[in-house]
């Protein structure tokens, strides 16, 4: 561990300025490498995209963001010395991390010091703490699971499932949330299949649920787990509908899947496929500046710096703890504050709410069968 953590690099990046004008500064701390890289990434260049315009128009209250990335390496413990580090190289402000499991050791850190975190982590417990600190990008699994399981009984007639998870702080998230909504539901949960983070081999799984009477499969993993899932799914010829919460369906995981993915279906907080203009326009300045096609952890880390950018103007001044207090209760309309891409509100415990979708995969891309409303 003490390798890993004297091993984390600190990468400085100034956008747009050259660091002697660039007086406020902004901590970038996500997954580069390891299990969570292919989030992590996406999420960090969202952030870099977004404050690059931003400092293109000027920056904040006038001044230049200089933003310092850090890498977690998908560690809990890395992140959490990696949150210390950004806070004593004097940042007003956290972007990150990801994964569940990194967050809700990390955010005591900038907690302890009063430091506005925005995270793209969607398991419950972040925001079951009473952390005034902590602010969502995307909401979390108890209000995504139960738009999604809604969809699944009264549009798909679903009648018995299975389930798949990731047995980590964001799987058992998801996983309890999906268990209770089909308890509510009536509908018996058959089989109940947990995997370990980073598993590489799926096969037995697979075959569990391939010959179990479920109707359908929920799957809660990762995005490289999920891709694998996919893969040896495809390979064992599984005919169930594989539905999922986000991360199945993501643009990372169709990527590594292939035509795997395709048929796959689930609930996304956040879509490039959307029919919405601006997505559709930051999608393609994020394609063009960096040659893919980005996830929703990227759109979850470009609102998140125009989320910031918003509310610091909103107070005046780049006080962590004012930007904290102005964010609970808030409303941005994407009519009034256009790099939010969506209207968007968070309550008082830092969760926040906005439409969403349901999508199916088909010939690679994400197709939204419907927008559900905001709960």
């Amino acid at each position: 561990m003490i390798r890993k953590l004297l091993s984390a690099t600190a990468m400085v990046l100034a956008l747009g300025a050259a660091p002697a004008l660039a007086d406020l500064k902004v901590g970038s701390i996500v997954e580069l490498s390891g299990p969570g890289a292919a989030a992590g990434t996406n999420f960090r260049d969202g952030v870099k995209m977004g404050f690059e315009e931003i400092n293109a128009q000027g920056g904040i209250l006038n001044e230049q963001v200089r933003i310092t990335e850090y890498d977690s390496q998908t560690d809990p413990q890395v992140s959490r010395a990696m949150v210390q580090k950004a806070i004593d190289d004097g940042v007003y402000a956290i972007m990150g991390t990801v994964f569940s499991s990194s967050t809700v050791v990390n955010m005591l850190v900038a907690r302890q010091y009063g430091i506005p975190q925005f995270t793209g982590s969607e398991a419950p417990s972040i925001t079951d703490k009473g952390n005034p600190y902590i602010f969502r990008t995307a909401f979390g699994s108890q209000k995504g699971v139960p738009k999604m399981a809604k969809y699944m009984v009264e549009q798909m007639g679903v009648k018995k499932v299975g389930v798949a998870w990731a047995n980590t702080e964001f799987g058992k998230g998801g996983h309890q949330a999906f268990l209770e909504e089909m308890e509510k539901a009536g509908i018996p949960v058959v089989v109940d299949v947990p995997a370990e983070q980073a598993q590489a081999d799926f096969s037995a799984d697979i075959l569990r649920l391939k010959n179990s009477d479920a109707d359908a499969i929920f799957v809660y993993l990762t995005e490289e787990e999920s891709a694998r899932f996919l893969r040896e799914a495809r390979k064992q010829g599984i005919d169930k509908p594989l539905v999922g919460e986000t991360t199945l369906i993501g643009h990372k995981v169709i990527e590594l899947a292939g035509d795997a993915a395709n048929g796959a279906m689930g609930h996304v907080g956040l879509t490039p496929d959307a029919n919405i203009p601006a997505m559709t326009e930051m999608v393609e300045r994020f394609k063009t500046k960096f040659r893919y096609t980005p996830d929703h952890n990227a759109i979850k880390g470009y609102t998140a710096a125009w989320t910031l950018k918003y509310v610091t103007e909103l107070v005046g001044s780049a006080d962590g703890k004012a930007v904290a207090e102005k964010l609970h209760g808030l409303t941005l309309k994407a009519s009034e504050y256009p790099g939010v891409l969506m209207d968007v509100s968070w309550d008082e415990t830092g969760e926040m709410s906005r439409e969403s979708f349901f999508v199916k995969v088909e010939d690679g891309k994400q197709v939204v069968e419907a927008i559900l409303p905001p709960n």
